[in-house]
């Protein structure tokens, strides 16, 4: 069974950092390329974030230079580092888990920033 399990979200306020982290199991994590998305209230789910299974990234252009994903392919971890925080960043994010097979959600985490 896959699981995503996300954490590490929050309050923060404007200018502060978060990482965020998504425990994947039930995969085979090293092949999957791994992504995180953020949806607020009323609007479409986004890509924020990707990494391919051979680590190549990508990123929004709203998040470009602040916000660094990494992957841990020996302990099945994904990481969101996210500096520079805005208020337009609050939102919930989700870990997501994709071949061109399977395509596999977290439960999603809020994070807030605000003063």
């Amino acid at each position: 069974q896959v699981q995503l399990v996300e954490s590490g979200g929050g309050l923060v306020q404007p200018g502060g950092s978060l990482r965020l982290s998504c425990a994947a199991s039930g995969i085979t994590f090293r092949i999957y390329a791994m992504n995180w998305y953020r949806q607020t209230p009323g609007k479409q789910r986004e890509l924020v974030a990707s990494i391919t299974s051979d680590y190549s990234t990508n990123y929004a252009d709203s998040v470009k230079g602040r916000f660094t994903i990494s992957r841990d392919n020996g302990k099945n971890l994904v990481f969101l580092q996210m500096n520079s925080l805005k208020p337009e960043d609050t939102a919930v994010y989700y870990c997501n888990a994709r071949t061109l097979l399977n395509n596999d959600w977290g439960k999603g985490i809020l994070v807030t920033v605000s003063s």
